[in-house]
C-alpha cells in the first residue's frame, strides 16, 4: 500500500470512529437513505442560513460500515470548512459537488477526487475501485441531493 493510500485509509478510519456533524435538530427536514444491500442507513439534514440561500452546516445520524459513516462525516466536515472560510455552498454548488463525487466514484479509479475541491473527502477516491462499496460512500451524498431536489421542486 502506498503512503497516500495509507493516509486515505487512516482518514476514513478516523472519520468513522470520530464522526463530524452527527446530530439532528427537531423540526429539520431530513432525508433518510438506506442501502438495502448491506443495511447502511443515513438520515441527513441541510442547515441553511437565515436567508435560505446558503448551507451553513450538515447534520446527520446513521449506522453502517466505516465507509458510509466516514463519507457522511467527511461531507459534513467539508460543508463546515467551506462555510467557516466564507464559502458556504449554494444549492447549485452543492449539486455540482455531488455530481463530481458521483462521477469519480463511478469511474472505477479512473477519475480521482480533487483534493483542492474535496479536502479530506478525496480519501474516498479509492472506494471507486470496489463497485460494491460505491453505494456505501454515496449514501450521504444521495440524501443531500434528495433534499436539494425537494427544495427545488
Amino acid at each position: 500500500m502506498s503512503g497516500l493510500e495509507s493516509l486515505y485509509q487512516q482518514i476514513i478510519v478516523d472519520h468513522s470512529k470520530h464522526p463530524h456533524g452527527v446530530g439532528l435538530q427537531q423540526g429539520e427536514e431530513t432525508s433518510h437513505q438506506l442501502n438495502p444491500t448491506c443495511g447502511d442507513e443515513i438520515t441527513l439534514a441541510l442547515r441553511w442560513n437565515e436567508n435560505g440561500d446558503r448551507i451553513e452546516s450538515i447534520g446527520w445520524e446513521g449506522a453502517g460500515c466505516s465507509i458510509s459513516q466516514a463519507s457522511a462525516s467527511l461531507l459534513a466536515s467539508l460543508a463546515d470548512d467551506d462555510a467557516e472560510a466564507g464559502n458556504a455552498w449554494t444549492a447549485e454548488q452543492l449539486q455540482a459537488l455531488i455530481d463530481e463525487f458521483r462521477e469519480a466514484l463511478r469511474s472505477r479509479g479512473a477519475t480521482p477526487l480533487d483534493e483542492e475541491r474535496f479536502g479530506d473527502a478525496a480519501a474516498l477516491s479509492g472506494v471507486s475501485k470496489f463497485v460494491a462499496r460505491v453505494k456505501c460512500a454515496m449514501l450521504a451524498w444521495v440524501a443531500a441531493e434528495d433534499l436539494l431536489q425537494r427544495r427545488a421542486g
